[in-house]
């Protein structure tokens, strides 16, 4: 291992100075210049979660949801609010269940979805307030998407729902005498949350002036998404998985355009091609894979040739949230440690990075004149709305905080950034080391390590609001994690290396990154050293302790311990398994059972702490009592913590007093045994 003494990464916070929001006529609130305090698991209940952004065609409106923790603790309230030409943001609606917000054409109404009255609905707003106008309620399924005409006349919607059903607006006829049962024949047969039922995900319009909802794509088996209107409104794009073996996981999508009665597939590489975007009334641009681990190509279609060409080819960046606006495509995407706006101009091709260094970057949204607004936070900063009025000015960071809901918490407490230095693995791989000193450090003292794990391997951590490692910090502990390698953020060859090495590469970066922390920062004491993680961080939690005695104590949460009994319970069908594996148990048993901690479980003497969830359909509740069980036939001090009625999502979607419940036992669990 190396540990290479390189510069910290430029920090390009989007905030703009006190002389420049004045210009915009904001008012940025003082708050007491008293002493910070350490956080706390409680403070997550005054955490403002802000999302759902939308902006007016015009630019002179930007819509968003503002999410806080209910009273009750158990749940959580969302409003719209609403700000005009950069000015301070206002509640926009009163209920505590509205959220996703769509502005008409014209600017001159909301569109938005309600939990009010007894269930969710579709309503309608005018931009200058008032009353709420349900426009469409469902007896049966449930909206999950909107968009509206180019002439404001009608509605394109996204219905989940059983095929067979001709009008959900009518409520279902009970049968008193019939089974509870559920009869299960696809592959893909649940996710989190439970079981899947019949139901697939239509497109239906909806005619605003009669009021009449027709189905568009009929009683599909297949399910549609990303559906929406060509800029003139003659056509509609959408992109949908009509492969034979779609149901049992296979994986394909296509992209399709409707004009009229007439529907198209476009003639796509065969693969993956999906988030569609019309780039004028002819073209569309999508994303496309070849495979299930290809590197992704932005490519764009010319439907008067029917032909694509190549934007961007085999990406080290994954796209998401790809838009378009004034000849060019937006997307955000995980960038080392930062989540980053990147661009693509059509005439050129390529992309090239924009903006979000240093920062997470969300809910991006784009107006058709070049306006934006969009969420960022870092671990220092809270989650807050901000503004530019084009690229150019973001780029000159020339940028407007809009929203200021967590300027007095984050006052109140005592943050730190994270220190971010490089190590080297055995293969020359540059990793990225992230670091956060314990609060309050004395000269001549020796502190205590929490090696953190992020799950995945997919996805990445870094530059985010993570309360988290802030906590850990307030208690005492130096904490560290690194984007090993399967991780997305550091080019594609990176993030295909832990496929077929699980607890191979994903473990050694992690052990790499502990090592050059205890090197770099002389300070640490070797001999309190602690162990964490989630999803699959936590079965590298459990494979840690089966390989080194070095910690003094870990805490696993929703973990795997057993590959085999995981691969027939959890949520993903046999393609996906044998796409991961290299095989299918019986191909390839001897990768699934060595690479399995159970297997290994005689030689853990770790103290563990379980955390899992009874509602698991990812890592099921069965993963962790197999670790307990088996840490428990070997004498290893053990408990375990079960959360009822929860899911894979507990530490960042659970009951909040839940989540609570969680980050307090995770460090109360350390420090037993740190002395």
């Amino acid at each position: 291992m190396k540990l290479l003494n390189t510069p910290q990464p430029y920090r390009m916070h989007l905030l703009s100075t006190c002389a420049f929001l004045g210009v915009f006529g904001l008012a940025i609130p003082t708050y007491a210049a008293e002493e910070p305090r350490p956080v706390t698991a409680e403070d997550y209940y005054d955490v403002v979660t802000l999302g759902d952004t939308q902006i007016s065609q015009d630019g002179a409106f930007v819509a968003f949801v503002k999410t806080t923790v209910a009273d009750n603790k158990r749940s959580r309230n969302s409003n719209i609010w609403l700000s005009k030409n950069g000015n301070a943001p206002f509640q926009f609606t009163r209920e505590d269940s509205d959220f996703s917000p769509v502005f008409s054409p014209d600017g001159q109404s909301m569109l938005f979805l309600s939990g009010r009255d007894n269930g969710t609905a579709l309503y309608r707003i005018s931009a200058l307030g008032g009353e709420a106008q349900e426009l469409l309620r469902l007896e049966q399924g449930s909206i999950s998407s909107v968009a509206i005409h180019p002439t404001g006349s009608e509605l394109l919607l996204n219905l989940r729902l059983d095929p067979s059903i001709e009008d959900p607006t009518v409520k279902a006829e009970e049968e008193d005498d019939a089974a509870d049962v559920t009869v299960i024949t696809d592959a893909v047969y649940k996710r989190q949350g439970g079981y899947l039922n019949a139901s697939k995900s239509g497109l239906w319009i909806y005619d605003l002036e009669d009021k009449s909802l027709t189905s568009l794509t009929g009683n599909t088996q297949w399910n549609e998404g990303s559906a929406s209107f060509s800029p003139n409104g003659d056509c509609i794009t959408y992109a949908s998985n009509r492969h034979p073996q779609a149901n049992d996981g296979y994986f394909s999508s296509s992209i399709f355009v409707r004009c009229g009665d007439e529907e198209r597939e476009l003639a796509t590489p065969v693969g993956h091609a999906s988030s569609p975007v019309w780039t004028g009334n002819h073209s569309i641009a999508y994303v496309y894979r070849a495979d299930a681990y290809a590197a992704p190509d932005l490519q764009h279609y010319d439907l008067t040739i029917d032909a694509y060409q190549v934007l961007a080819e085999s990406m080290d960046h994954s796209p998401s949230g790809l838009q378009y606006a004034e000849n060019a495509l937006f997307f955000t995407t995980d960038d080392r440690g930062s989540r980053t706006l990147q661009t693509v101009n059509l005439n050129q091709g390529g992309y090239r990075y924009v903006a979000g260094r240093g920062m997470s970057m969300a809910d991006v949204a784009i107006s058709a004149n070049g306006n934006l607004a969009w969420v960022e936070h870092n671990e220092t900063t809270l989650p807050r709305l901000v503004s530019a009025n084009s690229v150019d000015d973001i780029e000159r960071n020339n940028t407007q905080v809009v929203s200021r809901f967590n300027d007095a918490l984050q006052a109140q407490l005592d943050l730190a950034e994270f220190e971010v230095f490089q190590a080297e693995n055995e293969r020359g791989d540059i990793l990225d080391v992230f670091f956060l000193r314990p609060l309050s450090v004395q000269q001549g003292q020796s502190y205590p390590l929490i090696l953190n794990i992020k799950g995945g391997p997919g996805g990445m951590w870094g530059h985010q609001w993570f309360q988290e490692v802030q906590l850990m910090r307030a208690r005492g502990y130096a904490v560290v994690f690194t984007n090993y390698r399967g991780s997305s953020g550091y080019g594609h060859e990176f993030s295909d290396q832990v496929r077929l090495d699980y607890g191979g590469a994903d473990y050694r970066d992690n052990i790499v990154a502990l090592d050059a922390a205890l090197e770099r920062y002389t300070w640490l004491n070797k001999d309190r050293l602690f162990i964490t993680g989630g999803s699959h961080g936590g079965f590298l939690t459990n494979w840690a302790t089966t390989q080194t005695d070095r910690f003094r104590a870990a805490v696993t949460q929703r973990s795997v311990s057993n590959w085999i009994s995981e691969a027939g319970t959890q949520a993903f069908p046999p393609l996906s398994m044998i796409r991961e594996f290299g095989g299918s148990i019986w191909d390839n048993y001897d990768y699934y059972w060595d690479r399995s901690p159970l297997k290994h479980a005689d030689k853990v003497v770790t103290p563990t702490l379980i955390i899992h969830s009874d509602g698991d359909h990812i890592t099921p509740i069965g993963q962790g009592e197999e670790w307990f069980y088996a840490l428990k036939a070997n004498d290893v001090d053990v408990e375990l913590v079960v959360f009822a009625n929860e899911g894979h999502g507990l530490s960042r979607a659970g009951k909040p007093i839940n989540l609570v419940e969680r980050l307090n036992r995770i460090v109360d669990w350390f420090d037993r045994y740190n002395q």
